[in-house]
């Protein structure tokens, strides 16, 4: 829980403390609930207006989000600098378990439901070696050069294991202000499928890294460090996937055979669809597993199968209610937390840890992508490979949010006071800068890179093959022949995998036809933030 504000007493000069103030009456503290509350929709209210007014006008310097989250600033320095009641003040204190067991889960819940089925299975090799192997990539890199800088006095000095939670709560990207852009302006749908796909792995991923290497620096230190990292890692992602692969799963058969999908049952339908989301995070919560992976993985099964047992109306409301759901929360998010960064206490007494980690995330960004790329190229046919602009963009799409300012909020209970301290504060200063900087120059750098104005390119590309492309390799090609066949057999088993899907799970789990299969693969592609979608 983020820090709380607390008043200190003063002590008499009889060496005594004073007695507490007597607590406020009943009425009063529902009156100062009411006006925090009527202050947080105010501010949703604007959020959205401003919103829609900027990007009516094509404003893209301020995005959405940036502007959400310089109103959150403004009003919560003028909270910090007023006499506001400390008690109306604490309504806006971020609260990680607020954050992750509200806002967070319906979030992520749309990012699986919202993916398009076509353009991300086409992508499915590139995107999961961006988010899992790139964010370990990123993870690594950052942690040990923050690590290096501190042995060599260019920053503050943490240890290993602390800068390797640095550089995994860093590694989370939320790049919502980018794709907002991407879908105003019209951009290739296999840049936009990477993005936003690496987005939505990305942050189980970073979460998951995260608490393992938490869980590491609170068991002990010892030679076996790595290797139980590598085991605490797979078990908390490994067992996290199957359990929101197994809700998806039940919930599909539930809604197959139970008959729910007539008129006087449509309300019981519609409210069991929307508890089993829940259920899958909470379950996996219970068990010391990520619940924001097991959510995701159940969005995408439940997408994939439960959807099409849903009735006509049915479809139609739950589509619209996590869509609306998954806005508001995202909004509030960056409010939220601007609020909470203008009144939190901040070290900025190591300002070299902070100028040295922003060059650090850049340079672990490059890596990251460029070193995916080159392994994702090397596996693709020519006209498949990624070009050098779409690697470009994507290093530019690396925003840092919500999750990033979320994990550094843990981290200050979690480490000694003043690395907390000023690993939430770095944090801070990245997400702030990456928000409002390089989501402010988006439109400018996707018009230099010249990869906006052609928002249908490649879409029939994936009309065959339920979405997936297969490659197609030529015998004899030139060099890098083991790395590359593995990679191809990763191709060619995504091809079975697809085959696999179309002949025994669609017809197992649900009970479309054919037809009904083609055309749920060809409904139009969500955005996380498409609260604009037209």
């Amino acid at each position: 829980m983020a820090m709380e504000l607390s008043m200190a007493l003063a002590a008499p000069p009889g060496g005594g403390l004073l007695a507490p103030p007597p607590p406020a009456p009943p009425g009063k503290e529902q009156q100062v609930a009411g006006v925090g509350i009527l202050l947080q929709i105010s501010m949703l209210v604007l959020s959205f207006v401003l919103g829609h007014v900027l990007r009516r006008h094509r404003f893209y310097y301020l995005p959405e989000a940036s502007a959400s989250l310089l109103i959150g600033l403004v009003v919560g320095g003028l909270a910090n600098i007023s006499n506001t009641e400390t008690n109306t003040r604490t309504w806006f204190n971020f609260h990680e378990e607020f954050f992750f067991l509200f806002l967070l889960p319906p979030i992520i819940f749309q990012s699986g439901f919202s993916l398009s089925p076509k353009p991300f299975f086409a992508n499915f090799g590139a995107i999961v070696t961006f988010a899992i192997l790139g964010t370990f990539i990123a993870s690594i890199v950052t942690g040990m050069l923050v690590y290096l800088g501190g042995l060599t006095f260019l920053m503050y000095k943490l240890p290993l294991v602390e800068c390797l939670m640095f550089g995994a709560l860093i590694s989370a990207t939320d790049p919502v202000t980018v794709l907002s852009i991407f879908q105003e302006l019209g951009s290739d749908v296999n840049l936009y499928a990477l993005v936003f796909g690496e987005s939505v792995l990305n942050d189980a991923m970073a979460i998951s890294l995260y608490r393992t290497m938490s869980s590491v620096r609170s068991n002990a230190a010892g030679g076996e460090n790595i290797f139980m990292m590598i085991l605490q890692f797979l078990e908390i992602f490994v067992g996290s996937m199957s359990s929101g692969v197994g809700v998806g799963f039940i919930s599909s058969l539930l809604f197959k055979y139970a008959g729910l999908d007539i008129d006087n049952l449509q309300n019981l339908e519609c409210c069991l669809f929307v508890l089993f989301p829940y259920f899958s995070y909470m379950l996996a919560e219970g068990l010391g597993l990520s619940g924001i992976v097991s959510i995701l993985f159940t969005g995408m099964v439940m997408k994939h199968y439960t959807y099409s047992n849903l009735s006509d109306n049915s479809q139609r409301f739950v589509s619209a209610f996590f869509h609306l759901l998954s806005s508001l929360a995202e909004t509030f998010v960056f409010i939220y937390m601007g609020f909470d960064i203008a009144m939190e206490e901040h070290s900025w007494s190591h300002v070299g840890f902070i100028i040295f980690s922003i060059i650090f995330i850049i340079v672990a960004r490059a890596a990251n992508v460029f070193s995916c790329a080159y392994l994702v190229n090397i596996s693709r046919p020519e006209h498949r490979r990624i070009p050098l602009n779409h690697q470009k963009a994507l290093c530019f799409s690396g925003l840092r949010g919500a999750m990033a300012f979320a994990l550094a909020l843990q981290s200050v209970h979690e480490l000694p006071e003043g690395h907390g301290k000023t690993i939430l504060t770095a944090t801070t200063a990245i997400v702030v800068l990456t928000v409002l900087l390089i989501g402010g120059s988006t439109g400018t750098m996707l018009e230099a890179l010249d990869v906006i104005g052609d928002e249908n390119t490649s879409i029939e590309t994936y009309e065959d093959n339920n979405g997936y492309i297969p490659p197609t390799y030529e015998e004899g090609t030139s060099s890098g022949g083991g790395l590359r066949m593995k990679l191809k057999e990763f191709h060619k088993s995504t091809t079975s995998f697809t085959a696999l899907d179309k002949n025994y799970l669609t017809p197992f789990f649900t009970s479309q036809t054919d037809d009904d299969a083609d055309d749920f693969g060809d409904q139009p592609q969500n955005q996380r933030q498409g609260f604009y979608d037209q």
